[in-house]
């Protein structure tokens, strides 16, 4: 089977690369190679290529607070150039595999969110992420949409690594306990995607296709995650800093953010089989992983 897979230096899009192997024959393309600020970019690469049997989009303009004065830009990336990219995969016949947010909802359910409960973004990177969903929608039926949440990994910048960093250099941490999700390890979304692979390889029915969500099993605020992550630091590191749980209004940020990050995975765990690890799990991995490979910078 051969992959092509937009996305290389993103948490997602290296945790896929890790797990590549001989069942799959994957081509990375990076930011030089399809730069999605040119909404034309990835779309002219899909119609030019050749035997590919799948395509997996791990690019997007992820930056929550920017987007928020960068509007052109972050609609760009992740409706514009997404819509293309699956009109591309509808004239070659070929499934497109696209990853979402829980920023796609309010937060103001009192339950987790089902795949079909109705959306309402309330920052632009949301709204962004809901344009491109709705644009693969209407011109490829073959589409498997991927919403996660409160992504982490060994790599780049994320909340995990901040809060291991902060936590060596600082005495006390503030952390926002208002807001819950589901912290989700960017290497259990390429598992998730690499059974969705698996199952497109031998079959294509409808019910294989859609919009599915997926997160590690368990809740937890930003308090308790970094309540964990200092736990678990401490046997790795220095980690000097106590927390202090604060409300969402103490830590204001450009971008709104959902009180409610919780998505029900009941959809993918049935129609893929695919069952989800408690976040602590993932966590525990990636700090060992950043333990061994050298550091939290």
């Amino acid at each position: 089977m051969t992959v092509l897979q937009f996305g290389e230096t993103g948490q997602v899009a290296r945790e896929l690369l890790r797990l590549a192997g001989e069942d799959y024959r994957i081509q990375v393309i990076g930011r030089k190679g399809a730069d999605f600020a040119d909404p034309q970019s990835a779309a002219e690469i899909v119609r030019g290529h050749k035997g590919c049997d799948a395509v997996v989009n791990a690019a997007a303009y992820t930056a929550v607070d920017k987007a928020e004065s960068d509007e052109a830009t972050a609609m760009a990336v992740n409706a514009e150039s997404v819509g293309l990219l699956a009109s591309a995969c509808a004239v070659r016949a070929v499934p497109l595999i696209h990853l979402s947010t829980d920023y796609v909802f309010d937060g103001q359910s009192p339950s987790p969110y089902r795949e079909d409960d109705a959306t309402n973004p309330i920052n632009v990177y949301g709204k962004s992420k809901l344009a491109g969903e709705t644009r693969i929608r209407q011109v490829l039926p073959q589409h498997v949409i991927i919403r996660t949440s409160w992504v982490y990994s060994p790599y780049g910048a994320n909340f995990l690594k901040t809060m291991l960093r902060l936590g060596i250099e600082r005495d006390e941490l503030r952390v926002v306990n208002d807001q819950v999700g589901a912290p989700t390890a960017a290497a259990d979304i390429a598992d998730a995607i690499h059974a969705v692979l698996r199952r497109l390889r031998t079959a294509q029915s409808p019910d294989l296709f859609g919009t599915f969500h997926y997160t590690a099993s368990g809740r937890a605020s930003w308090y308790d995650f970094a309540t964990a992550i200092l736990a678990e630091g401490r046997k790795y590191y220095p980690v000097k800093a106590k927390l202090q749980a604060i409300n969402s209004s103490q830590y204001p940020t450009p971008a709104a953010r959902p009180r409610n990050s919780l998505l029900d995975c009941g959809k993918i765990e049935s129609v893929y089989d695919i069952r989800r690890a408690p976040w602590e799990n993932g966590m525990r991995d990636v700090i060992s992983r950043l333990a061994q490979e050298g550091g939290v910078s």
